[in-house]
């Protein structure tokens, strides 16, 4: 099924957006974003309504392309260890392959830009990786906490790994290992 000319243009706007914010930050300008999306800064505005739409809807957009990449080929019939392994290794996957992407989503996660409304609506498209990671706790150390917390933590766990990797891609492997056992023996 293609696109709408809409929806193409929408996200080609998304990858200039993406772009600008990892090279420049949240202060990037709109005209900045538009130039680098082959369109003029007016015609920005008539896809999102401001810089903080597209902020938000940008944010929404990163974290489902990163939730379905994390979640792509879980085996079901196993363990919860096994499934959050697999999960790990998309994820730190997904993140080595898209460093704008990273970079941006880390931008929009502190920004007062992105609304309350917009984060609960992210966390909904992460559900089922929540709900792993609710098995995986559901008799360790972590079990009363808020999930907020716990993803926090691994969200931590996860940029520290992707710098690491990023920095000695010879012992990648390694590190993934050694930050998932860490992680694993947090939760359980």
């Amino acid at each position: 099924m293609s696109r709408s000319p809409k929806d193409t243009k929408r996200a080609a706007i998304f990858a200039a957006a993406t772009r600008t914010i990892a090279a420049q930050g949240l202060a990037a300008p709109t005209a900045a974003i538009a130039k680098e999306a082959g369109i003029s800064n007016g015609s920005l505005f008539n896809y999102f309504s401001t810089k903080a739409d597209l902020l938000n809807q940008l944010y929404i957009e990163i974290k489902m392309e990163m939730g379905s990449a994390a979640m792509l080929g879980l085996p079901i019939e196993t363990d919860p260890r096994a499934q959050l392994l697999q999960l790990w290794r998309n994820w730190l996957r997904w993140a080595a392959a898209y460093p704008e992407k990273r970079r941006t989503l880390a931008h929009l996660t502190v920004s007062d830009d992105i609304t309350p409304e917009t984060r609960k609506a992210a966390n909904q498209t992460l559900a089922a990786t929540a709900a792993l990671i609710e098995r995986a706790r559901q008799s360790g150390p972590m079990r009363d906490v808020p999930i907020a917390f716990v993803s926090a933590i691994m969200s931590s766990i996860a940029d520290t790994t992707i710098d690491f990797m990023a920095a000695d891609p010879a012992n990648s492997d390694r590190h993934s290992k050694a930050a998932f056992e860490a992680l694993w023996r947090i939760l359980t």
